[in-house]
């Protein structure tokens, strides 16, 4: 064999091999492959209250502590925690870096071209802080625009963009700098409400007895469409199995207090809890 042909033989076959690494590592793990290796790999974006390490080094949020029952449930013992940014968290799913991501990652359909979604998890829209009792009785953003009442929000939120869709002037939003200032807005009666996340408005909530998360809430609708996400867990599109195997456990748990309690616990509201049963994935993924 000449010199020549040697180095296209040997060209080749480093070719050949570095496929075949890359297809190793592009390979998802089976529901079998994991329970045979007894460690799940799960990623976290360190986002509160979705999922993030504590200062010890703890998984925590919503989506860990769901995780963490369905694991004991499917006989996972052991779960090893990867923090990357939520960029990341799908490249390194389809990478073969993590086998599941417990982020609360909204299920959208460009998401669902790329990778596999379980069912929803939570459910995270829209709320209003209000003074204690609600002495002005709203509970949606769009009576704002159907009475002189005046809601505050915060410079360059989403919030903004949301009431001029729904028509409310500027003279009836009070526009605060920073979130620490809506208690004192609220509970002064500068404003009837402020306008933030529903996760948002319940941490608010839980820092003074002057103000509360107003009740029965609606969400926003903006050009016929609720402001509201769904989060759930996803997985590589090669592990189906896995993914079925963590529904049929999420399913049962949903439907117990535990779960209910963890909701709560992380500052999701009642509503965030009821709305999480009323979209599929598969809805979710078929939609826009």
């Amino acid at each position: 064999m000449n010199e020549r042909l040697k180095k296209t033989l040997k060209r080749t076959l480093t070719a050949f091999a570095a496929v075949g690494v890359l297809a190793f590592q592009a390979q998802a793990a089976s529901l079998a492959d994991i329970k045979k290796r007894g460690t799940v790999r799960i990623a976290v974006a360190n986002e509160i209250p979705y999922g993030y390490m504590d200062m010890d080094g703890q998984a925590k949020g919503m989506g860990p502590d769901v995780a963490k029952h369905i694991m004991e449930q499917l006989g996972i013992h052991k779960i090893e925690w990867i923090t990357t940014n939520f960029g990341s968290l799908i490249p390194g799913l389809r990478a073969n870096r993590f086998d599941m991501v417990a982020a609360e990652m909204a299920i959208l359909p460009q998401r669902c071209k790329e990778v596999l979604f379980s069912e929803p998890n939570s459910s995270y829209g829209e709320g209003l802080l209000v003074a204690k009792g609600n002495p002005d009785d709203v509970h949606t953003y769009e009576s704002f625009a159907q009475s002189d009442k005046k809601v505050a929000i915060m410079a360059g939120a989403d919030q903004l963009e949301m009431l001029q869709a729904l028509g409310v002037p500027a003279n009836r939003m009070v526009t605060i700098s920073n979130n620490a200032d809506a208690i004192s807005t609220v509970s002064t009666g500068r404003a009837s409400a402020y306008a933030a996340t529903s996760l948002t408005v319940s941490e608010l909530a839980a820092k003074s007895d002057k103000v509360e998360a107003a009740t029965n809430f609606t969400d926003p609708v903006i050009n016929g469409t609720p402001a509201r996400s769904w989060g759930g867990f996803t997985f590589s599109q090669d592990s189906a199995d896995f993914r079925d195997a963590v529904n049929a456990e999420l399913t049962k748990f949903k439907q117990t207090e535990g779960w209910a309690k963890t909701m709560s616990h992380h500052g999701f509201s009642a509503t965030d809890a009821k709305e999480s049963f009323n979209k599929t994935t598969e809805q979710l993924c078929a939609a826009g």
